[in-house]
């Protein structure tokens, strides 16, 4: 009966004890009151003992800034070294230093996870570059500069779905596996299950029919700006290019969207600086450590270039201006400019910075250069489409998009020259009940990623590079 009276009044006292409020680093460095029992988890990002005060500061990946902690010598731990995971609990209060507004007096600290520091890749004080933390696509995320990208990643995201939700959007989300080459160029990874691709080549297919990675989801949103004036899908996109450069990813997130009800391309090109304005200045203001980071180590001064481009109205030429200033160009291109063939990067490139650094809108593009699936200008001897790409300083293309051809008999004619109409039944059918003028465009996530943060290597903006480690590929 005493033990149980005894066991009764020890739950009591403990009831009665202030319980510990779980906070986050960012929210622990944002308070602005201090509290009485907080408990603080997250990795060792150093470790300073001295004889009278045992320092440690600790982050979570909610912030670049770490959370000092401060504690008796008593509470330091063989194991409490730098990249062990740790909870810390104690008291929050102002710190007396002007570099930050909180610190927490540690009570106890408990490591969760030690960490060997002889073989962790990851150095304590030590800026490690970006070809180095790529060879550890599963451990990279734990530094500074990869937490940050991760960080303002998310802020991206989630600044592109409000830009759309805010502008009366509806999300599609569009197969990853379809029967169509959106593009046209057959750069396609094919699916099988494996099974299948170990037997004969007469099988029949998994889907009875040939199936591929996505390259686009723009024919399955034309589908939906049948019934919605304007939907918008942001997913993963796959692209079967054999390159290695610095600017291109088998796999890559595309933002698309398509609007309906719209016969000019300038209410298409409005869109899309709206959308990348107002993203940028999401992540700017939301992300300032974050995108510091990248703008003091990685490209100095693009922040400055940044903000002055906010402030301008993006340019607008057509692809024969560009092609004349290409041709009257002082310098020797690899690929020599001329009317009818594409655009290269080091073209790109050139446009705008003969248009003063600022992003440049290229209109109207040859006819047989693009898609089927793009409207005819039924212009003169110099066929071309409503076609029109953004570009953006020291990258290049960074959006593409058009008007759709929504007459079927041009469609319908266009298909036929190109073999295609069978395959495109569908698509004709949407020509013919309630078809409506239309147009849209696509931009790549990692692309805009790279160009806002200055990254040289577009694989340095996605969180797990293709290579090293196999079972990350």
């Amino acid at each position: 009966m005493l033990g149980a009276l005894g066991a009764w009044r020890a739950l009591r006292r403990c009831a009665s004890l202030p319980r510990a409020v779980r906070l986050r680093v960012r929210e622990a460095l944002g308070a602005r009151q201090p509290a009485d029992a907080v408990r603080v988890q997250g990795w060792v990002r150093s470790v300073r003992s001295h004889k009278e005060v045992l320092f440690l500061h600790i982050n979570d990946g909610s912030s670049l800034e770490s959370l000092q902690v401060v504690a008796d010598p008593s509470l330091e731990k063989r194991d409490l070294t730098f990249g062990s995971a740790v909870e810390v609990q104690g008291k929050l209060v102002k710190s007396p230093h002007k570099m930050q507004n909180m610190e927490l007096q540690a009570e106890t600290i408990h490591v969760v996870g030690p960490c060997d520091i002889w073989s962790f890749p990851l150095k304590a004080k030590e800026r490690h570059p970006l070809e180095y933390v790529r060879q550890f696509p599963h451990l990279r995320c734990r530094s500074n500069t990869l937490g940050a990208l991760l960080r303002i990643r998310n802020e991206a995201t989630a600044g592109i779905h409000s830009f759309f939700q805010d502008n009366g959007y509806v999300h599609i989300h569009t197969p990853i596996i379809t029967s169509n080459d959106c593009e046209g160029a057959g750069d396609l990874f094919q699916i099988e299950a494996s099974r299948e691709a170990k037997e004969s080549a007469e099988k029949t297919h998994f889907f009875n029919v040939p199936a591929f990675l996505t390259v686009s989801g723009q024919l399955h949103l034309e589908v939906m700006a049948g019934a919605f004036t304007h939907v918008f899908t942001f997913g993963p996109t796959f692209r079967a290019e054999n390159s290695q450069s610095r600017r291109h990813l088998a796999e890559f997130y595309m933002v698309e969207a398509e609007l309906s009800f719209t016969e000019s391309l300038h209410d298409i090109m409005q869109v899309m600086e709206d959308l990348f304005k107002t993203v940028t200045s999401t992540v700017l203001s939301k992300c300032p450590r974050d995108v510091e980071l990248f703008h003091k180590y990685i490209a100095p001064a693009q922040k400055g270039r940044l903000e002055q481009i906010l402030k301008h109205k993006f340019m607008i030429i057509s692809y024969s201006e560009a092609v004349e200033i290409l041709k009257q160009a002082p310098q020797t291109f690899t690929f020599k400019p001329e009317w009818g063939c594409d655009l290269q990067t080091e073209h790109e490139k050139y446009l705008v910075k003969h248009c003063g650094e600022i992003p440049v809108f290229v209109i109207n593009y040859p006819y047989d250069l693009k898609p089927f699936y793009m409207r005819d200008n039924e212009d003169g001897p110099q066929h071309t489409v409503a076609a029109v790409d953004l570009l953006v300083p020291g990258v290049g293309e960074l959006c593409g998009g058009s008007l759709r051809e929504e007459r079927l008999p041009f469609l319908e004619s266009r298909l036929q020259r190109l073999g295609l109409t069978d395959a495109y039944q569908w698509y004709l059918d949407l020509r013919k009940f309630g078809s409506v003028p239309h147009g849209g465009f696509g931009m790549g996530f990692e692309r805009y990623l790279q160009y806002v943060l200055g990254v040289d290597n577009i694989k340095d903006v996605i969180p797990f590079p293709r290579f090293s480690h196999s079972c990350l590929l």
